[in-house]
């Protein structure tokens, strides 16, 4: 008899998120919940809104509840975000708490540091706690890494998704180090790869994946492709992305600056897309321009389980997640010079490079593989859940 069979079908996980989006954690975290699905847990996952999470979450197994909860953004350091985060936290006290009260979980999964409320409310009840770290602000002040990092003294488990990240909680609290697992995210692949072109006839078909907001320099890929053309070296850029609310002015401020440098025929905007393969399978290469300190590099490991080159920003987790791959590049952040130099790079050296591509992509299936990263989840879980 399984650990799963001996377990009574009532107890439950209950998943904190902090959106219902499809973005890189929240894609992690879905791997999480059929992980625990799989190992025969009930799995009821809170987010605060509606949104396209919630079908795929359902689709695997999971309920979903709609639940109010204060997430950390950069919004709360202005007087009307302050108000609107303590307002939130009052309904959510009274919501979450009785969710919890309701669903007697197990355990309380919170994914990521930004829901800071729920692991209080758990530890109120004397449910015990896993929190999921997929951040690592070290460009952050030292005061606000330590409050960031203090509701992690209320969780059993910490799980982090990088040496990088588990660096910068050991810079806040050495204990919080030494406590912490390091599980490299799962990352699916696309269900077949597309074949890169053999020889690169036309402009150089370039691919942005990610949120459109200043610290993850979409601008920056634009002004490369801008300066590819003043040499002469054509190259096509598609943005596949939404903004979070609240940065509708970068948006506007990114096709501005399009029109200026007349790249209309050059730079399209495809919005958020909930697959990215027949878009990359499309393109040449991918591109990863981010101005501060990333956690990992989901980003980049889909391109090149795509068997596509990636050029990303030679920063914290971005370094970690682009080691060892043949047609992974690194630049210096914010320098668009840097990012033309690279993507023509690739230009010159495609021969090698359309070569090298399977090689890479079977090394990141193996590194993050999705039934490995299930198993390991499901077994921290239980561990930590055990009384």
């Amino acid at each position: 008899m399984t650990a799963a069979s001996r377990r009574r079908p009532s107890h439950t996980v209950l998943v904190a998120h902090p959106s219902a989006e499809l973005y890189g954690s929240d894609r992690v975290m879905l791997e999480s919940v059929s992980g625990l699905v799989d190992d025969g847990w009930r799995v009821v996952v809170a987010v605060p809104t509606d949104g396209p999470l919630i079908a795929e979450l359902r689709r695997r197994g999971a309920s979903v509840e709609l639940c109010p909860s204060p997430v950390l953004r950069k919004s709360v350091l202005t007087p009307r975000g302050f108000v609107r985060f303590v307002r939130t936290a009052l309904v959510s006290t009274v919501q979450g708490s009785s969710l919890l009260r309701r669903e007697r979980p197990a355990l309380v999964y919170v994914n990521t540091i930004t829901v800071p409320l729920w692991p209080v409310l758990a530890r109120l009840r004397g449910i015990p706690v896993l929190t999921h770290v997929h951040e690592g602000e070290a460009s952050a002040s030292a005061v606000m890494r330590r409050i960031l990092a203090l509701p992690l003294f209320l969780s059993r488990r910490i799980v982090v998704n990088s040496r990088f990240s588990t660096g910068v909680l050991t810079s806040s609290f050495r204990s919080l180090g030494e406590r912490s697992e390091i599980v490299y995210n799962a990352v699916p692949g696309p269900g077949t790869r597309t074949d890169p072109r053999p020889r690169l006839d036309g402009p150089l078909r370039v691919t942005y994946i990610g949120r459109l907001s200043p610290r993850k320099g979409v601008d920056v890929a634009i002004g490369a492709v801008a300066q590819l053309r003043d040499r002469g070296v054509e190259a096509d850029l598609h943005v596949v992305g939404s903004v979070f609310p609240g940065y509708e002015w970068y948006e506007k401020e990114l096709t501005e600056t399009v029109g200026r440098a007349g790249l209309n025929d050059s730079v399209r905007f495809h919005g958020f897309q909930p697959s990215v393969w027949d878009i990359v399978g499309s393109g040449d290469v991918v591109v990863v321009p981010s101005r501060v300190d990333e956690p990992f590099g989901n980003t980049a490991v889909e391109a090149l389980l795509a068997a596509r080159p990636v050029i990303a920003s030679a920063t914290s987790g971005l370094l970690e997640a682009t080691a060892g791959y043949r047609t992974a590049v690194t630049v210096r952040p914010d320098d668009a010079t840097a990012l033309a130099d690279a993507l023509q790079g690739t230009i010159d050296g495609w021969d090698a490079t359309a070569q090298a591509v399977t090689a890479d992509a079977d090394e990141a299936e193996r590194r993050h593989s999705v039934s490995t990263y299930r198993r390991r989840i499901a077994d921290i879980v239980r561990s930590a859940a055990r009384r």
